[in-house]
């Protein structure tokens, strides 16, 4: 039951308990216990809103930075991960394979807030070897979720 209901609340975590446990073939009380018992074992880390935000007036920018670091003798990159992902700005923060080590993602309100970020807090970090900014400049599709296009009617009209 377990990797099912993390599987159905992944893609919507605001489907109600009973709805939950039909689907699931159990009871809400037991459903209910299951899901304190994932949060307690930090298994469920937090519960998220997907918002298009470009739907709004409010302006985001996305920015993908790429970090190059030199990881730390006994702790390899976790020391200076934590010190990036401590900032408020960064959304996440990865470590990844290829030619950087750190993926580090913010939303800012604008090009030169990421700019002053990088400059001013990221690459002044001792252990900052370089970085590459990259910015998102439409998102089609984000946690599972295809964002902004129209579903077409795909039913054939039929005329007498």
């Amino acid at each position: 039951m377990r990797e099912e209901l993390l599987k159905v609340i992944e893609k919507n975590s605001r489907i109600d308990l009973g709805e939950l446990a039909v689907l699931l073939g159990t009871e809400e009380a037991e459903v209910a216990n299951e899901l304190a018992a994932l949060e307690a074992e930090g298994i469920i880390c937090a519960y998220h809103t997907l918002i298009d935000w470009e739907k709004t007036s409010n302006e985001k920018v996305t920015a993908l930075i790429e970090v190059r670091v030199t990881p730390q003798r006994g702790q390899g990159f976790d020391s200076i991960a934590e010190r990036i992902y401590r900032y408020p700005e960064v959304k996440s923060c990865y470590l990844i394979s290829g030619g950087y080590d750190l993926m580090v993602i913010l939303e800012e309100k604008s090009l030169r807030d990421v700019s002053a970020f990088v400059s001013d807090k990221l690459s002044p970090l001792e252990s900052v070897l370089s970085t590459a900014t990259h910015f998102i400049l439409k998102k089609y599709k984000d946690h599972g979720t295809v964002l902004g296009w129209k579903k077409e009617d795909e039913r054939e009209m039929i005329t007498p």
